[in-house]
């Protein structure tokens, strides 16, 4: 499994590419190509196309969850498909994988929408959908997660302002349950790729754990969503996250500098910029 970071807040040193508070991450497994998030404008095809990276052939469209800087992108990317096939480029057009809830608007006063600028049914007219709440394997040893179970109370989600606009006309709390990760497995274990980990990476672990029936996690990469963290929720996030004995943790996107600090303690972080390259 080969991992392309196409944006992420931050840039690489020597590596004059363009970072956004976003996330987009480029898979490349067993000859499938899986574009994972399409961060909040087209930099990430601008990332892409300056690194040699065809985005005119993927496989899948895999969508963290519903959040602008993980979406918004999607329309750069119908655009660049539309001006390809205009122009009798070559084209495959990708499977988009999400949860269900995914493209449901998500008001957030001020904003009056900070989800997906796409609708279900416009998001449809432009790629096959492929929308599930349970785990969806997209290869032999990729699997989408779906909806994640919570199992720790100390990453309870508190939707604060956040709402989420049913289909039925409800507007209710957005407890973020599109929030979904990708995991890999490798031979020396689980390789999970998260977005903001609003569910919880503690939960998502296990879920990945259950899901793909291996204990061992070799890699974390994805934002944490420790941004200004309880004390109790860091400590006990630290001490699950140190009793996996990862290889490497690089948490990224919507982690602070202080977080990664008090993590370092007990996990192998490590540093993640756009541009960077992975494989396991």
């Amino acid at each position: 499994m080969k991992l392309t970071v196409l944006v992420d807040n931050n840039t690489l040193i020597d590596h004059y590419l363009t970072a956004e508070p976003a996330l987009s991450f480029l898979i490349e497994t067993g000859g499938r190509k899986i574009l994972f998030d399409t961060g909040y404008s087209d930099a990430f095809i601008q990332n892409a196309q300056k690194m040699d990276i065809s985005l005119l052939d993927l496989d899948y469209v895999v969508v963290s969850h519903g959040h602008l800087d993980h979406t918004w992108g999607l329309v750069h990317l119908v655009k660049h498909f539309t001006e390809a096939i205009i122009e009798k480029r070559q084209v495959r057009v990708p499977e988009l994988v999400a949860h269900p809830w995914c493209f449901y608007p998500k008001p957030k006063p001020p904003l009056g929408n900070s989800g997906s600028l796409l609708s279900e049914a416009e998001a449809g007219l432009h790629f096959p959908l492929r929308l599930s709440r349970t785990p969806l394997w997209l290869t032999d040893n990729i699997v989408f997660l779906g909806e994640i179970e919570q199992t720790f109370d100390f990453e309870h989600i508190d939707p604060g302002k956040r709402k989420i606009a049913m289909p039925d006309g409800r507007t209710e709390p957005d407890q973020l349950r599109d929030d979904s990760a990708l995991v890999c497995r490798t031979p020396g274990g689980l390789v999970i790729v998260t977005g903001c980990s609003h569910a919880g990476i503690c939960n998502i672990v296990e879920h990945a754990r259950q899901v793909c029936g291996d204990d061992r996690v070799r890699d974390i990469i994805g934002g944490l969503h420790l941004l200004e963290p309880g004390a109790e929720r860091m400590e006990k996030t630290c001490r699950y996250l140190g009793s996996l004995e990862m290889e490497a943790l690089h948490a990224c996107h919507c982690t602070s500098l202080s977080s990664k600090i008090v993590l370092a303690g007990y996990c192998p972080v490590q540093e993640v910029g756009t541009g960077m390259k992975l494989e396991w």
